[in-house]
């Protein structure tokens, strides 16, 4: 589509007036889907089809925060405009939760933050699980100054925000970046990958590992929701991609969702059906990073509502250490278990890696940056293991190396 004007008319003052450029899935990368909304384009992580096969509110909500999503296209503007409508998260009792960020970057380089008003709040009470809904306004982030050449544009949206693409305004006409050779890498995870508390959207720990890679970013971290659903492995089969990860282990844990038994398997058919749509591809299972509440201790997790006073939110686990004989997970039992997975495997797969999580963030690190609310790492930390996880992946002598066949052809993620 060309997204080109014909004319700029000018303004009163001699100045260019505003183009509107329409929103379109060329200027979309990093969704699996966009629905049309009467408001603009919502950006989803998952494919409706996905979204109709469990109706569960936490997955809901993760999957239409657009993490990893931005908008890319190439422009001479010094001004751009973005109206958005976002819809914010808050908890009962709970201290709010910070804004999100919009991060500008100019021919890959981080050049700017900024933030929106307005928009909905959806508040959760966490100990009865009811939800209401506040409406509000739409809001506009705005970039301004920006230098007077052609520059490839990227503004990535907040990870922790439901963001309705609304109009994207310029004083100079905007183009699609088309797709190029880089490749493309697929990745699943929890909070931890889809942000936690990072500085900023660029700065999730997959986004800078994937800067650092030199690779387009597919992010299908979900909080609260890597659990090994078949829908999100089909998902992913589907996905054009040539690297895929996968980090599996703390939110089967929080949930107490399932015992060694049926873990296994789930494995199993998860990274089988991973492997009908990328046979070939590198593959790493990663576990998780460092927990330390959660390392010999089952689930379930439950917020520790102690420390609300001072303003905080902190989460303890509920589980017995000696429920473990009767197959309750630990990260530890699923560390050992998927080290032997993908052994196992690796033995008729050698595209097929794993990764301890705790080479990204461990004992050491908990003790110079410690995980604020005993699950969640922060900014400095989302730096530090999107930093080792580049030289760990990426490296020469990691799975995701240069010198791996691109694709010819690389489909419009949107």
């Amino acid at each position: 589509m060309n997204h080109q004007h014909a004319s700029v008319p000018g303004s009163a003052d001699g100045a260019a007036a505003p183009l509107t450029t329409p929103l379109t899935a060329d200027l979309v990368r990093g969704a699996l889907d966009l629905e049309r909304t009467g408001h603009g384009l919502l950006p989803h992580r998952l494919p409706a089809w996905a979204r109709a096969q469990y109706a569960d509110g936490q997955l809901a909500m993760a999957e239409a925060q657009p993490s990893g999503v931005r908008l890319v296209f190439r422009t001479r503007a010094t001004v751009i405009e973005l109206d958005t409508l976002r819809t914010k998260m808050a908890y009962v009792g709970a201290p709010p939760r910070p804004d999100g960020a919009y991060d500008l970057l100019l021919d890959g380089r981080l050049a700017a933050q900024a933030g929106v008003t307005g928009g909905n709040v959806r508040t959760v009470d966490m100990t009865t699980g009811s939800v209401q809904m506040r409406p509000g306004p739409v809001g506009t982030v705005r970039f301004g100054a920006l230098p007077d050449r052609p520059k490839d544009v990227e503004i990535w949206l907040p990870y922790n925000e439901i963001t309705e693409l609304v109009a994207l305004r310029t004083d100079a006409p905007v183009e699609p970046v088309p797709q190029g050779g880089r490749r493309v890498w697929l990745h699943h995870g929890s909070s931890v990958s889809h942000g936690s508390d990072a500085a900023g959207p660029s700065t999730t720990w997959p986004a800078l590992a994937a800067s650092l890679g030199g690779v387009d970013l597919v992010n299908l971290g979900f909080g609260g929701s890597a659990l090994l659903d078949p829908f999100v492995a089909r998902a992913m089969r589907d996905t054009p991609a040539d690297l895929v990860s996968v980090k599996i282990g703390i939110n089967l844990v929080n949930l107490d969702l399932m015992r060694l038994r049926a873990f296994t398997p789930a494995v199993h058919g998860f990274l089988d059906t991973l492997r009908e749509g990328h046979p070939t591809a590198p593959l790493l299972v990663v576990s998780s990073v460092l927990c330390p509440i959660h390392e010999d201790t089952p689930g379930p997790t439950v917020p520790d509502f102690s420390t609300l006073g001072e303003g905080r939110l902190q989460f303890r686990a509920a589980g017995d250490p000696a429920e473990r004989a009767a197959g309750k997970l630990t990260l530890g039992v699923i560390r050992e278990e998927l080290a032997r997975i993908v052994k196992q495997r690796a033995a008729e797969d050698p595209d097929l890696h794993y990764l301890d999580g705790r080479e990204l963030y461990g004992e050491a690190d908990f003790a110079e940056l410690p995980l604020p609310d005993q699950l969640h790492p922060d900014a400095a930390s989302h730096h530090r293991i999107g930093t080792r996880f580049a030289e760990l992946a990426f490296g020469p002598s990691g799975p995701f190396a240069s010198g791996h066949r691109v694709r010819p052809s690389l489909s419009d993620l949107a």
